[in-house]
């Protein structure tokens, strides 16, 4: 796919997701709530409107579309994984976690807000996640919505982006560096597994075979693997007003990264490795070039800046 026109999609799915996440996180009660206390509503919204290139739920639709299904369902479960991902954002940069001040070029939402109300943000986007997938507009099968659910937790928790979390934590005191195995089970964790799961998501939704969602597993793999890989060589060589956020402060934390572990260079010849994988994995999928758009995310992952 060429650039312009992967960009144009990209932004497109962004701008719609962005619309569904304004409606669900509208100010005003909506039907079977008693209220939406104001200032926890501001900084939820704070934290998750205008928020980045979605390439998560983009992952989502247009897996979706690949496999043949492009009504509202797939941008639904997007907006339930960037609800999850908002809400872990809110409780990295927290002064317990990785103290950070700037995110996306603003102040984080505890420097926005305050601690108790970031917290309590990010609590409530998590319970809205598992809301929306609950929901039957998301899918009319109770099946499909309850396979979801397990999903996203299953990314999100204890085997995924938390304990990834915790790994990541204890990396920072170990008295040796973590091994190259134990850097990638902690990447595929913390990072992978909510990426991977956008993916598989996707596909669910879609009615796809176990060849097919075998395949395209390994590609959310590979591409969650390349955004971390591409998220360590931006903090090592990027500057804060390019990237949004504190630059540099990996090696200053001692972050278990595959930068750290392998160099620039090596770092980049993995990262090359995993986009290759990728793009196989789709070819793997019988996509054909319905699965453009899929081959091309893995290069954008590889190539973006910030």
């Amino acid at each position: 796919m060429e650039r312009r026109a992967f960009q144009a999609r990209l932004e497109g799915t962004a701008a719609a997701v962005e619309r569904e996440l304004e409606n669900l996180l509208a100010v005003e009660a909506q039907p079977g709530e008693a209220a939406r206390p104001r200032r926890l509503i501001e900084a939820m919204r704070y934290a998750t409107l205008k928020g980045g290139k979605r390439l998560r739920p983009f992952l989502v639709v247009e897996t979706g579309r690949a496999l043949g299904r492009s009504d509202g369902g797939p941008r639904r479960v997007g907006a339930a994984i960037e609800c999850v991902h908002a809400y872990s954002l809110i409780h990295d940069d927290l002064p317990a976690m990785d103290d950070d001040d700037l995110r996306r070029g603003r102040p984080t939402a505890h420097r926005a807000f305050d601690e108790a109300t970031a917290i309590l943000a990010g609590d409530a986007l998590q319970a809205l996640a598992f809301e929306i997938l609950a929901d039957p507009r998301t899918d009319s099968s109770a099946e499909i919505r309850a396979a979801l659910s397990l999903g996203l937790a299953r990314a999100a928790g204890l085997a995924g982006m938390v304990g990834g979390q915790m790994f990541d934590i204890e990396a920072e005191t170990a008295a040796a560096p973590f091994r190259l195995e134990e850097i990638a089970r902690l990447q595929a964790m913390k990072t992978g597994a909510l990426l991977r799961f956008s993916v598989e998501a996707g596909s669910r939704l879609a009615g796809a075979g176990p060849k097919v969602s075998d395949a395209l597993g390994a590609y959310g793999s590979a591409v969650g693997a390349a955004f971390q890989i591409a998220d360590d060589l931006l903090d090592a060589e990027g500057d804060t007003a390019t990237l949004g956020k504190r630059a540099g402060k990996d090696a200053g934390r001692r972050k278990a990264t595959l930068v750290a572990a392998l160099g620039v260079e090596g770092a980049r010849r993995e990262l090359k490795r995993l986009v290759d994988k990728a793009r196989a994995a789709v070819d793997a999928a019988g996509l054909g070039a319905s699965g453009d758009g899929l081959r091309a995310a893995a290069e954008f992952v590889a190539k973006r800046k910030s």
